[in-house]
C-alpha cells in the first residue's frame, strides 16, 4: 500500500495562506487537499481528470 506524499502547489503562497497540497503518486488516483485544514476533507480525482485542470489552468 503507498503512503500519499503530499506536496504543496507550486503556486501556493509562502505566506501560509491559501495553499492547496497534492498527492500524485498513487497509480489510479489524485488527491488535493486544503493546508490549511489537513482534516477536512480530501479531493479524489483521477490522474486524466487533474491533467486535464492542471492543463486548462496554465492556460487561463
Amino acid at each position: 500500500m503507498l503512503t500519499p506524499q503530499w506536496r504543496k502547489s507550486t503556486r501556493s503562497g509562502g505566506n501560509g495562506g491559501s495553499c492547496v497540497e497534492v498527492a500524485d503518486n498513487m497509480p489510479h488516483v489524485v488527491l488535493v487537499r486544503d493546508t490549511k485544514d489537513r482534516e477536512g476533507g480530501t479531493l479524489h480525482v483521477t490522474p486524466a481528470d487533474w491533467k486535464a485542470f492542471v492543463t486548462y489552468a496554465k492556460q487561463h
